[in-house]
């Protein structure tokens, strides 16, 4: 019996899939009406924002198309599965917990992925995700979903890694004050992961108004144009117990308790250097309140506000 332990104990760990699927096993595929997104700000989930990513999927509120829903993870459990099976259109939910690049080529789980209508990442390291899920057939997988116009969601580190430019957080972990002393150190992204349409040429950032990272997008939103990944960047930082959801057309709407920001930077900072302060001038800023609109197709000209950071200080209040 020790010996039958033993062999157990050092046996590869597979991919934990929930054993109480939720709802039906058979895979619906009916028509979508996507692609679309929502984007979490962490801390408590917008079940409105869910609930309308799922609608816009299946093209109505309140009809009778159900979809089959989802989740995946690096750390955690299956404590979405009830909350999403309970909202309207769903037919199925299932978590899986996917903690090596062995489990992220899965024909399994894989085929899984492929045949949902909606995907939603969980919070937690968006450098586990990247390590672990990049050019596997699971990240492939996901991108079928979307091209299938279906819709793709997460929260804090999984509304991350949708954006264009990833903040990885390989390194160790930088907030404002890090990073506008030195904009390089411990700084790293990751680029080609997902590439949304919509979402081309941002950066997405969380927990934005309780951990005060403003500075940080700014600095990363510099270091884009000084490395010449784009001439410009555009951040979305969103607050927690916050969601920001993109329709097809490249609308986005800001649900929840808090405000999102959308953080422009158009022109080469004046100093961005390594072991130096940030030194950028003219960032256009839209403060974006509950149940008001950002276009990110056709971005607006006017409504923003100017700060400029001068020597690794930003000038005057950015919130």
């Amino acid at each position: 019996m020790v010996w039958i332990i033993a062999i157990a104990l050092i046996l590869p760990v597979e991919a934990k899939v929930t054993p109480n699927l939720k709802g039906n096993a058979a895979n619906v595929n009916p028509p979508l009406q996507g692609p679309v997104f929502d984007l979490g700000g962490g801390g408590s989930d917008v079940d409105e924002a869910i609930q309308w990513m799922i609608n816009r999927v299946r093209g109505c509120t309140n009809c009778t198309t159900k979809v089959d829903v989802v989740v995946l993870r690096a750390s955690g459990d299956d404590s979405y599965n009830q909350p999403i099976y309970d909202m309207k259109g769903v037919d199925s939910v299932q978590t899986f917990v996917i903690t090596n690049r062995k489990d992220a080529n899965n024909a399994d789980i894989v085929n899984k992925v492929k045949n949902a209508e909606v995907i939603f990442f969980a919070g937690g390291d968006q450098c586990k995700y990247i390590r672990n899920w990049k050019n596997t057939k699971l990240e492939t997988a996901v991108k079928s979903v979307y091209a299938r116009k279906g819709g793709i969601g997460g929260t804090s580190a999984g509304a991350m890694i949708q954006s264009d430019f990833v903040y990885n957080a390989c390194a160790n972990r930088v907030e404002t004050e890090d990073a506008l002393a030195d904009p390089y150190r411990d700084v790293n992204f990751t680029y080609n992961f997902f590439s949304w349409a919509n979402l081309r040429g941002t950066i997405v950032d969380t927990h934005f108004d309780r951990r005060e990272r403003m500075g940080r997008i700014m600095a990363f939103i510099a270091r884009q144009i000084k490395d010449g990944v784009a001439k410009s960047a555009l951040g979305i930082a969103v607050s927690e117990d916050t969601s920001v959801v993109v329709e097809k057309n490249g609308k986005a709407k800001v649900m929840g308790k808090g405000p999102a920001y959308f953080i422009l930077g158009d022109r080469t900072p004046e100093v961005c250097e390594k072991q130096t302060p940030l030194t950028y001038s003219n960032y256009k800023i839209w403060k974006v309140h509950s149940g008001d609109t950002f276009n990110l197709k056709n971005r607006p000209t006017t409504g923003y506000y100017l700060r400029s950071v001068k020597r690794g200080r930003i000038n005057s209040n950015p919130y």
